[in-house]
């Protein structure tokens, strides 16, 4: 086999069709500046070609589902092993999703609780066993005289396919009934089942009248149905429409109660034969939050205090008038008072109604005048009402900005049906264990006491268990629990997940890809990540690692530095080779940084701020343990600490969700916290997160920083438009008029290939221009809309340079390093640090006030040293203007670059959730128990 892999003539995106050979089986870390081309290099080339060549070697049909790659831009590339990428892209929001099912330890959970599990009756909790046909009989007599039933042989439980052998067999067996998912046919029709789809087949056995004489019936009806479905009898009552299971398996005498053998899908909160029926195993459920239909309680009724549709007028001919002045006069409160002056029990009729007590409303309308007498059901049931019963989408999600998530009422959150959560392993439902953290849970299976039989059964099944739960324990996540959603953790976090899923399939000879996993790694936690990547690579793997981390870099086999700038000045190999070789190259930016030669510097000086302090009491969110936290105003201030220990709980979920339902009257539900003071010194407040600036690709940066507004009233102003008669609107591509109808301003056509990958091409009546024919022929300085679109920022700033209100936009994407960007580039091409830069530029580029409250989470994110170098810059110029900045960092350049430091931890989950230090770099530095201190004492001493 070879030991290198050869690209070349690789031209994917700025590539300048370069020639890289990288060594096979070794840590291979690509560096360079933002936008220099290494995610073209490592993703959109080399991964993009493995992945295509693998998915070419399967059958058309396997192709169908897995939908084709296209060829990257390239002249070839040898030595390519099969290639898995790792990337940061955040994790499904699926609230379906927890870290259990995305790592598949919780598939090895629910096969565990299925063999040796004892179930447990869900009522008296008594230990259950299995039912005679006897006992069935006895439970089905004892339904009321004259009851209708049928008794039905469940063949088919939630399977895909057509089951036709199964209807065949029926047929055969002298049946002539079936239901199929819950409607009957004959058996003598065609029954056509979709593929596809899961589907329930149950046959009908008999139907019977219950009476005493029916007992010998009943009971050969009944072994017949347990005869051919496996021990399991559906009673079917006809005229209730509800069924009744019970099965030769599992049942409770004194309750009654029957369960069906236990199986892994009983287990399972995304089946329907394991969720929870309130939730549908979501664990939550959507409740109107009297918080967000009333957000501001300081107004009173008629100052517009209720904000939740359909009651937010206050009109006096209004319906919601008409209710409001009725309750006003029978429970005697004025609707001028503030509604948080009025006594709770007031607040609790207006929220949930009046039950059974009728107000009289008097009604003056165009149709007529008069009193009516009715209960009010209050607004938040009438909220949760008007949800359940509309069928738009468009008013579901407009009633949800008035609800909020809580714990399902049936299942407390723990998702599963009562039958489900009473089965126990070593006296511990299958919820249970997922809520403790991966270092408990390590604990309880460790220390699991099970019989020889038990033992035996479960050897393999635990042996996969432990091993997958160490693996999370060493890429740093000992502390999340099973039982968290994917979707609240970070990208680092969702990366490392999917790194340790990967080294618990133990692969060899594969070609891993990764981008940035030490992203949200404090620098304790590097190490870890390190000897992981390198175990995974002593497996015989080669390892991609797309990177910016010192320590990263440091440990790498072979060093690829891009560049040597960004857009089109990058795109070439500036050094290669192990990190002291590329060190030694005088072209390579990232050698200085790394030698030292090149440095950020310390400032020599740190601001105290302008007197005032934002601070926050009682902050009890997640892990936090009641903290007080105080941040000086006017400074740049950094909260830093090890991964887990409660940044994120602190910094978004308390401190921009308080700030923006008080300054930005914004809907949302503050974590958990007694008071924040000093909010009156702020007027807004910005939060700057990696979320896409845009879904579809007719988003750019030109329109998210309204930049293209300003170039489209330029284009109309020109003499030539005004001739035309042509307004702003015509230079638009997302409207009729000016852009080319052929593509409707896309610029390129799709068409479906089926087998192989849609193709797109360009438009061949406007070549990709987007626009027609006569709005091209509009110039300034010689160049048409499409061509500005097609420059960079870089190169449009001194063809603007004559126009303020352009160039200002234009030098804040310059500041932000994002000079290589086009203007009219596709937002879908953005990585999350680059979105993240063009909202900060959209931000610098708005009037300051001077009181403005910044939040950054992880700005650093895919920014080489250079490019923070420049961020630091900017930031620093917020905070100049008077502005408060605050982010959450690893980066130990941002954090000695910071006025203030709140440390928090000591370490991450329950371990955390405390403030370990605060005060000035220096200060933070000198503090022994703080993890950060140690790394910052380096850094401030070099």
């Amino acid at each position: 086999m070879q030991d290198h892999i050869f690209v070349k003539g690789a031209r994917e995106n700025n590539l300048k069709n370069i020639d890289v050979t990288i060594p096979r089986d070794k840590l291979v870390v690509m560096t360079g500046l933002s936008g220099s081309g290494k995610s073209s290099l490592a993703f959109d080339t080399i991964y993009a070609e493995g992945q295509r060549r693998y998915v070419e070697s399967l059958s058309s049909y396997a192709r169908m589902f897995l939908g084709q790659m296209d060829k990257p831009d390239v002249d070839y590339i040898d030595g390519l092993s099969p290639a898995i990428s790792i990337d940061q892209k955040t994790t499904s929001k699926n609230p379906r999703s927890t870290v259990g099912t995305v790592t598949e330890i919780y598939d090895y959970f629910r096969l565990l609780w299925a063999r040796v599990g004892v179930p447990h009756c869900p009522k008296c909790g008594k230990e259950i066993r299995q039912q005679t046909v006897d006992q069935i009989i006895d439970q089905i007599l004892a339904l009321p005289e004259g009851t209708r039933i049928q008794v039905l042989a469940p063949v088919v439980r939630g399977r895909k396919g057509e089951h036709t052998k199964v209807l065949e067999d029926a047929r055969r067996g002298g049946f002539s009934r079936v239901r199929v998912d819950g409607h009957l046919y004959e058996l003598t029709e065609e029954i056509p089942l979709e593929k596809n789809k899961k589907h329930t087949v149950e046959i009908v056995v008999d139907r019977l009248i219950v009476r005493p004489d029916i007992r010998q019936r009943l009971t050969d009806s009944v072994e017949t149905a347990a005869g051919q479905s496996g021990g399991l009898v559906t009673v079917n009552l006809l005229r209730e429409e509800r069924d009744l299971q019970f099965s030769q398996n599992y049942a409770c005498d004194d309750c009654g109660i029957s369960i069906e053998e236990l199986t892994p899908r009983m287990f399972s909160f995304n089946s329907p034969f394991g969720a929870c029926p309130t939730c549908m195993g979501l664990g939550m459920q959507l409740k109107a939050d009297p918080a967000l239909i009333i957000p501001d309680e300081n107004l009173s009724i008629l100052d517009g205090a209720v904000v939740a549709s359909g009651w937010n007028s206050i009109r006096s001919d209004g319906i919601s008038r008409m209710y409001f002045e009725a309750l006003a006069k029978k429970y005697h409160f004025d609707l001028r008072t503030p509604v948080k002056n009025l006594s709770p029990e007031v607040k609790k009729v207006i929220f949930y109604g009046t039950g059974e007590e009728k107000l009289e409303l008097h009604y003056d309308q165009p149709r007529g005048k008069g009193v009516l007498h009715q209960a009010f059901e209050g607004l938040a049931n009438n909220v949760e009402r008007r949800y359940r019963d509309t069928q738009s989408d468009a008013s579901r999600k407009e009633l949800e900005e008035y609800m909020g998530e809580c714990p399902c009422p049936a299942c407390q959150g723990q998702r599963l049906r009562p039958e489900a959560l009473a089965v126990t392993v070593g006296d511990m439902s299958i919820y249970r264990v997922t809520d403790l953290s991966v270092d408990r849970a390590i604990e309880f299976f460790d220390g699991l006491v099970l019989t020889e039989t038990q033992q035996i059964i479960a050897a393999q099944i635990l042996k996969e268990i432990r091993s997958r739960l160490r693996f999370l324990q060493s890429v740093g996540l000992g502390y999340l629990t099973l039982s968290r959603s994917s979707g609240t953790l970070s990208g680092g976090e969702s990366q490392r997940i999917r790194l340790a899923t990967q080294i618990g399939s133990s692969l060899m000879g594969v070609l891993y890809i990764l981008d940035e996993p030490s992203i949200g790694l404090h620098q304790r936690d590097n190490d870890k990540l390190l000897s992981t990547l390198r175990n995974l690579r002593d497996l015989g793997n080669t390892l991609i690692v797309v990177e910016h981390d010192e320590d990263t870099m440091r440990a790498a086999d072979y060093l690829i530095d891009i560049g040597p700038g960004a857009g089109s000045n990058g795109g070439r190999v500036v050094a290669a080779g192990t990190p002291e070789e590329v060190m030694a190259n005088p072209d390579s930016l990232t050698g200085q940084y790394l030698s030292g030669k090149r440095s950020i510097p310390v400032p020599s000086v740190r601001r105290k701020g302008n007197g005032h302090n934002l601070i926050v009491y009682g902050a009890a969110e997640h892990n936090l343990k009641d903290i007080d936290v105080s941040i000086p105003l006017g400074t740049f201030t950094c909260v830093t600490g090890v991964s887990g220990s409660g940044k994120s709980s602190l910094v978004n979920e308390i401190l921009y969700k308080k700030l923006g339902v008080e300054l930005n009257r914004m809907k949302a539900h503050p974590g958990k916290h007694k008071k924040i003071t000093g909010m009156e010194y702020l007027d807004k407040v910005v939060g700057i997160d990696q979320s896409p600036i845009g879904r579809t690709p007719r988003s750019n940066p030109a329109t998210y920083t309204n930049l293209f507004n300003e170039i489209r009233n330029l284009f109309a102003s020109t003499q030539e438009a005004k001739a035309r008669g042509y307004g702003p609107g015509r230079f638009s591509f997302n409207t009729k008029g000016g852009r080319c109808e052929a593509c409707c301003g896309d610029g390129l056509l799709k068409i479906e290939m089926h087998f192989l990958s849609d193709v797109y091409v360009p438009c061949e009546v406007c070549h990709g221009k987007r626009y027609n024919r006569e709005t091209l022929e509009v110039r300034y300085k010689g160049k048409n809309i499409s061509q500005v679109l097609d420059m960079t920022v870089e190169e449009a700033l001194p063809f603007f340079a004559a126009l303020p209100r352009i160039a200002e936009k234009l030098q804040t994407l310059m500041d932000v390093g994002l000079g290589y960007v086009k203007l009219g580039q596709s937002s879908t091409t953005l990585s999350g640090g680059e979105a993240q830069r063009v909202k900060l530029a959209t931000e610098l580029s708005r009037r300051s006030t001077g009181s403005t409250f910044y939040i950054l989470d992880e700005p650093t994110t895919g920014l080489h040293a250079e490019d923070v170098k420049k961020l630091l810059e900017v930031l620093q110029r917020l905070v100049d203007g008077g502005n408060t900045v605050l982010v959450i960092e690893h980066n130990l350049d941002v954090i000695k670059s910071a006025d203030w430091l709140i440390d928090l931890g000591p370490e991450g989950g329950v371990g955390g959730g405390e403030i370990v230090a605060v005060g000035t770099p220096e200060e933070v530095a000198r503090c022994e128990k703080s993890y950060t201190g140690q790394y910052l004492k380096k850094v401030l001493e070099k």
